[in-house]
């Protein structure tokens, strides 16, 4: 029995019929919306538990400031596990950003009835926290056809266009931060769709530097021809669009050379 079974909490919580349609916004009324995000948002946002005496739900905000309830998320399941009793089991979603694990409880884990690893699917869920680990309550799971692998990379196309404004959003908030007074920066806040508590968040968020740590592997691993993307990729342990970033980076400011198609190399000083 979890004490956590309700939207108040972030332990596990109980799904609903797993026939449940996933494809499809519930609008149903105090019904809240499950919003489209990249699996990053969820592990890289700070969740706050929720409350029963202002009734608000557990949630998320993402770096970029967004307040997160219920996930929809999209990418390929890389692991599926059920315990021994058949009380618990999960999935874990990767969407190249980074991987995050969707959960179900007792009766409900027959809702990973036919899901395997490397199914691409979406998951619709609520978000909880439990033993410092943010996860998925899933609500409904669908594996995509092979005809709908076009649909991840239009959904993926479609975040990255909501994302590059709410990016330019934070970035301008940050920069003028030290000239703007207190209310000055709740009025630029509110204006792009930012409460105090999500304000609070993306001030105190710093992008992580991660183009020392790539270059430091690149020196490391070339052994005199480059070294290849995916050794990279392996050696980090960082989500992929991380990498590619930090790397597009260095090319950029010309400490990195790429000799040939997906090997690069570090231009000694």
């Amino acid at each position: 029995m979890y004490s956590e079974n309700d939207m108040f909490e972030g332990g596990p919580e109980r799904a609903p019929d797993a026939q449940a349609e996933p494809a499809q916004q519930d609008t149903r009324p105090g019904r809240l919306v499950a919003v489209r995000v990249r699996a990053s948002d969820i592990t890289h946002g700070r969740f706050f538990p929720g409350s029963r005496e202002s009734m608000e739900a557990g949630h998320v905000i993402t770096p970029l400031g967004e307040r997160l309830s219920r996930a929809n998320l999209i990418g390929t399941v890389v692991d599926r596990f059920v315990n021994e009793t058949g009380s618990y089991a999960s999935i874990t979603l990767d969407d190249g950003t980074d991987a995050v694990r969707a959960k179900a409880f007792g009766a409900d884990i027959r809702i990973f009835d036919g899901v395997k690893a490397g199914d691409a699917a979406v998951v619709i869920g609520k978000v909880k926290e439990y033993q410092g680990e943010t996860y998925v309550a899933a609500e409904s799971v669908r594996v995509l056809r092979p005809d709908e692998s076009n649909d991840e990379s239009l959904r993926k196309l479609e975040l990255l266009d909501r994302l590059n404004d709410q990016k330019t959003a934070v970035e301008n908030l940050r920069r003028a931060a030290s000239t703007m007074t207190e209310d000055e920066m709740r009025e630029y806040a509110r204006r792009v769709g930012m409460d105090a508590e999500a304000l609070h968040v993306v001030l105190e968020q710093k992008d992580e530097d991660y183009k020392p740590r790539v270059l430091e592997a690149l020196e490391k691993l070339d052994e005199g021809g480059g070294v290849d993307v995916m050794l990279l990729f392996g050696t980090l342990q960082l989500p992929d669009a991380v990498v590619e970033r930090a790397v597009d980076d260095l090319l950029e400011d010309g400490s990195i050379f790429e000799p040939s198609p997906g090997r690069f190399r570090a231009i000694k000083g």
